[in-house]
């Protein structure tokens, strides 16, 4: 369903009771509301919650900024982005949520659950980072992985490469069933494919900078989620991160790349639960 987030027109899906605790799932960098699997939010729901997925802006079925005026060479930032989640939950009446981000929606998220205690419950963070000067970058792989550019503009030709994308980025213990694989990024595809899109929101990560000074002001219980075979997003931000959220606590999965591995999302789902009873229901 389409809703506007304070002016910005948003894609999203709600699944289970209404009247359950939410959780909120905040996607990464182009990536699409349907790209978190069907098989966390199932685990999410059976759980009792209620799970709003949305695409970002620029991403999926929701508003782009193609003729958006630039600021500093910037459409929009990390902030406005927060804006619309909060948007989302305001619209579908929402007060208090637990947030689960990953990658560039566990920045989001930061920013959110900083700026916003009242709103966030309890603060998952999934395969993302402070941005803190110092941290390792990414490998030379994976940024080849972010540069590359797919064969032509057919669908098999954008899903192939996809494919051939988080073959570099993608957890290398739990590589996926490749017909599935491949059948999943047809279908993302075919939904949207916005490269320019996903350029504006790197440039508002870019420019968002580091984040670690905002961290003491998250009031939530924090979970954190990375793998230790992450090319993208080094294990040592998770480390960071828990080191500057007192009280946080950490999962370092061995053989986690930068992707969603289905065989975790029980882990991932009974991780979030956990945090969330630290803080109790939300509605």
């Amino acid at each position: 369903m389409q809703i506007s987030a304070h002016g910005v027109a948003i894609e999203v899906d709600d699944q289970g009771p209404m009247s359950a605790p939410v959780v909120l799932l905040i996607q990464g960098l182009g990536m699409q509301l349907t790209d978190w699997p069907q098989a966390l939010v199932d685990e999410l729901v059976g759980r009792g919650w209620r799970v709003l997925r949305f695409d970002n802006r620029d991403a999926g079925l929701s508003q782009g900024f193609d003729s958006a005026a630039m600021s500093g060479g910037l459409a929009y930032t990390l902030s406005d982005m927060v804006r619309d989640a909060l948007g989302v939950l305001d619209a579908m009446g929402v007060r208090c949520t637990h947030v689960v981000g990953a990658s560039m929606g566990g920045m989001i998220a930061q920013r959110l659950a900083a700026a916003h205690p009242e709103r966030v419950a309890s603060l998952t963070l999934v395969m993302t980072t402070a941005g803190a000067r110092g941290l390792p970058a990414p490998t030379p792989q994976a940024l080849a992985a972010l540069a590359a550019r797919p064969d032509g503009p057919a669908i098999d030709q954008l899903a192939q490469h996809m494919v051939r994308s988080f073959g570099v980025l993608g957890s290398p213990a739990y590589a996926p069933e490749p017909m599935a694989f491949l059948a999943h990024w047809q279908r993302q595809v075919q939904r949207a494919w916005r490269p320019q899109g996903t350029a504006r929101q790197m440039a508002a990560v870019m420019a968002d900078g580091d984040r670690t000074s905002l961290l003491a002001r998250i009031i939530a219980p924090v979970h954190i989620i990375h793998g230790d075979a992450d090319p993208l997003v080094p294990v040592a931000a998770a480390e960071h991160l828990a080191r500057h959220l007192p009280g946080a606590t950490l999962d370092i999965i061995p053989g986690m790349g930068h992707d969603f591995p289905l065989p975790l999302m029980p882990r991932w789902a009974a991780g979030i639960a956990a945090n969330a009873a630290r803080a109790g229901a939300a509605r």
